[in-house]
Parts: structure tokens; C-alpha cells; sequence
């Protein structure tokens, strides 16, 4: 990947991005039942690499200013980065480009949050209810981003689209 100064500004946008969609949503994005709208932005590797960098400080940010402690910063954070760099390694499979958000929060962000924040649910069912809200949440907004993207000339360029 590239660290041009282009590469760093939109890494940076869309960390900014990331992050306000999240505290913009307040409470929406956190906890057991979630629907985190800025994970829509999660496709995006597929088509703009400078996006991998972005999404992980942006979910650093969101969930140090959330204030569900360090496991939430680190995990979390974590889910969002593998999730980045495997879509970008689907970005031939348009379909599939949700699917990695979709699998590694599920799992990661399921099996801590049942740990630690909140077991009034099983840890499987805490797991297919986060899951499901980021296949509603990657599926239905990411993909048509993805699709709005692509056919407006201004923001293709840019966001570096395929740079």
C-alpha cells in the first residue's frame, strides 16, 4: 500500500467519517444489538485501499470516545482491520465484500461483549444478533455505497477510487 500524501489525507477522511457516524448514532452502535451505521463503510477497501488505515483508527476512535474500555479499543479495532484487509483481498467478488465486517465482529465483538459487558443473552445468540445487524448494516447501506461510488465521477477521484 501506498503512503503518499493522498493515501494519508483520505485514510485520515475516512477515519474522521468512521467516527462521527458512530458517536453521531450514539448508543445505536454499541452493546449486544447493535446497528453501528458507520460499518457501511467497511466495503469500502474493495475499491479504496487508503480505507484500511481509515477504518481502523476511526473504530480507535469511536470506541475510545464510546467508553467501553480497552477490550472495546483493542478488540474491536481489531475486527475492523482483519475485516478491512480481507475485503480488499475480495475486491473481485462485489458480493462478498460485506462478508468479512459480517464474520469477524460477529465473533470477536460477540464473544466480548457477552464476556464482558453484557451476558443476558447466550454467547452464540449475542454473536448471530451482532452479526445480523452488520449483514442489515454491510449489505443493505454498504453495497449501495459501493454502487454510488462508483458511478459519481467527483467522488471516485476523490476518495482515490482503485488508486
Amino acid at each position: 500500500m501506498k503512503s503518499s500524501p493522498k493515501f494519508l489525507v483520505r485514510s485520515a477522511l475516512i477515519a474522521a467519517i468512521y467516527a462521527a457516524l458512530t458517536v453521531l448514532f450514539g448508543s445505536f452502535g454499541y452493546g449486544p444489538i447493535q446497528f453501528r451505521v458507520a460499518e457501511a463503510l467497511t466495503v469500502l477497501p474493495a475499491i479504496i485501499p487508503a480505507s484500511i488505515p481509515g477504518l481502523f483508527i476511526g473504530c480507535i476512535l469511536a470506541n475510545w470516545i464510546g467508553g467501553f474500555g480497552i477490550i472495546d479499543i483493542v478488540f474491536g479495532s481489531l475486527a475492523t482491520l482483519l475485516a478491512g484487509i480481507s475485503t480488499y483481498f475480495l475486491r473481485k467478488h462485489r458480493f462478498l465484500f460485506p462478508f468479512p465486517p459480517v464474520l469477524f465482529n460477529a465473533i470477536i465483538v460477540g464473544s466480548y461483549v457477552y464476556l464482558l459487558y453484557d451476558n443476558s443473552y447466550s454467547m452464540i445468540l449475542t454473536m448471530v444478533f451482532i452479526g445480523i445487524s452488520e449483514l442489515i448494516i454491510c449489505y443493505g447501506l454498504g453495497l449501495p455505497l459501493i454502487v454510488f461510488i462508483e458511478k459519481n465521477r467527483v467522488l471516485k477521484r476523490a476518495l482515490g477510487f482503485n488508486d
